[in-house]
């Protein structure tokens, strides 16, 4: 008798761990849709983590840290890219040429996140271009530059092709995170179940990858902060 019940326990043990499995692979229609056809990723042979975005929206905003925190926990083989959209707005428009302007001038880094709290926490309407020329100007960025940056040929090459690669990634709202040019994520009824979903989704993607070492699938070292001598 106890010979049969624990061989019972095992087998009620590995079912038990077959549905958690079942439950947590990630589920086409429920968790993620599939991008048709495939777009061309630009992280090359590393897995790309697509973020599409807007600053005038307050679930970016929201969204932002949260992002941040967890791109820090990924492996080497794996390169978070933010992709700003417009949906056809002017406003919003601007603000991706903003985006642009930031990015090719080497400020990204620096007033990325100040561009979400201008907006959302201080009210500055940065859609407005004089508005937004004297908040730069204000961040200590030298305003001709950026005016010459953002209104440049490249930039509004870049703001142009938006509204192409946001069909063909099937983008309606935002946030809204790609993998690899091939998975849209649409799971998630928090920020916790969507980073596991596209954790699920990074580890689908590298298997239909070339293989890795096993140093690229690492995670990151935390980095050190930098100190003035």
């Amino acid at each position: 008798m106890k010979c049969l019940l624990s061989r019972a326990q095992i087998l009620l043990g590995v079912l038990l761990i077959l549905a958690m499995q079942a439950i947590a692979a990630p589920l086409a229609g429920r968790d993620f849709t599939p991008v048709t056809p495939v777009q061309p990723v630009e992280t090359g042979d590393k897995i790309e983590v697509l973020e599409a975005f807007s600053y005038a929206c307050s679930h970016c905003h929201q969204f932002e840290p949260r992002l941040t925190s967890w791109a820090r926990t990924l492996p080497a083989d794996v390169v978070v890219r933010k992709m700003p959209v417009t949906f056809g707005r002017d406003a919003w428009a601007n603000l991706a040429r903003a985006y642009y302007a930031l990015e090719a001038m080497g400020e990204l880094g620096k007033l990325h996140g100040k561009m979400f709290e201008a907006i959302h926490s201080q009210n500055i309407q940065l859609t407005d271009p004089q508005v937004l020329s004297d908040w730069v100007a204000k961040q200590g960025i030298d305003r001709k530059k950026f005016a010459d940056t953002y209104q440049s040929f490249a930039v509004q090459s870049k703001v142009g092709r938006l509204a192409q690669l946001t069909r063909s990634y099937g983008i309606d709202s935002v946030p809204t995170i790609i993998v690899d040019g091939k998975y849209r994520v649409t799971g998630g009824n928090n920020y916790e179940e969507l980073f596991r979903i596209t954790n699920e989704l990074i580890q689908l993607a590298r298997t239909q990858r070339p293989v890795k070492t096993a140093e690229m699938a690492k995670p990151n070292s935390p980095k050190k902060p930098v100190t003035a001598k």
